[in-house]
């Protein structure tokens, strides 16, 4: 098969791969253009409630095709920019599942990401000092706030890799599994975030990502007001049952 990102929705999750098993999953310009759009068909599904993102085989990403793309440097950041923004805006909660490589465009779409979850032995790194190019300002600000500034110094300066050990210690991922654990895992855990207020996640996304707006404080004491979401939670509670929540984001 040709390089390409595939993807599939099943109980309210949608799982989008990346797939060039030749190169070690490598991005090429086309997955990168072709990462946008298919996140936004995904997001207008209402029958998606969570997202993973993960690599297929035995490994993540490795980063860009370097071998495939073309042109000059600004015109391939103007490519993976867009992508890594459309994962960070996805409306509701992301998940990456991590094994193997996690390098250079790949942790940069691994940190645009809720979450990461990682197999035990996986290895990270973003190498841009290695190429001679600047990451970008929006790159870096996102993987300072994720590890801090001394961590994402050492791998931005260095292009070093480190292992999953540090990577759990410095915050970069959020949880290890060892070896024949991660999609187990990951499977438990995205449907723990289907049962949940898709109300409350989309108000934490929003509020996670910056400075709110008044206007957009009014607009979710709205939602919280006009939907059942509250009511059906406390009755849950009271009645020790699962509650079923039925808030969705507004369309249009």
């Amino acid at each position: 098969m040709e390089p390409s990102l595939e993807h599939e929705v099943a109980d309210g999750i949608a799982t989008v791969v990346i797939h060039n098993p030749a190169k070690r999953n490598a991005m090429t310009l086309g997955m990168w253009r072709a990462l946008p759009p298919l996140l936004a068909r995904l997001a207008a599904d209402p029958a998606v409630r969570a997202l993973i993102l993960t690599g297929d085989g035995d490994t993540f990403c490795a980063g860009a095709d370097i071998g495939s793309l073309s042109g000059t440097y600004e015109a391939t950041t103007g490519v993976a920019l867009p992508a890594e923004e459309a994962l960070a805006a996805f409306p509701k909660p992301t998940l990456a599942a991590l094994r193997g490589y996690c390098v250079g465009g790949g942790c940069q779409l691994a940190a645009a990401c809720d979450l990461r979850f990682a197999e035990e032995g996986t290895r990270f790194g973003i190498t841009p000092a290695k190429l001679g190019i600047v990451y970008a300002p929006g790159s870096t600000r996102r993987l300072v706030e994720l590890v801090g500034p001394a961590t994402a110094k050492f791998l931005l300066f260095s292009g070093e890799l480190i292992d999953t050990e540090r990577a759990l210690r410095t915050g970069l991922v959020d949880e290890v599994l060892p070896a024949g654990g991660l999609d187990k895992r990951v499977a438990e855990f995205t449907r723990v975030l289907v049962s949940r207020s898709q109300l409350t996640q989309s108000a934490v996304k929003e509020f996670a990502a910056g400075p709110v707006e008044p206007d957009r404080v009014t607009y979710w004491q709205e939602q919280i007001r006009h939907s059942a979401e509250a009511a059906e939670g406390i009755a849950a509670f009271l009645e020790r049952r699962t509650p079923r929540f039925r808030w969705t984001p507004p369309t249009g």
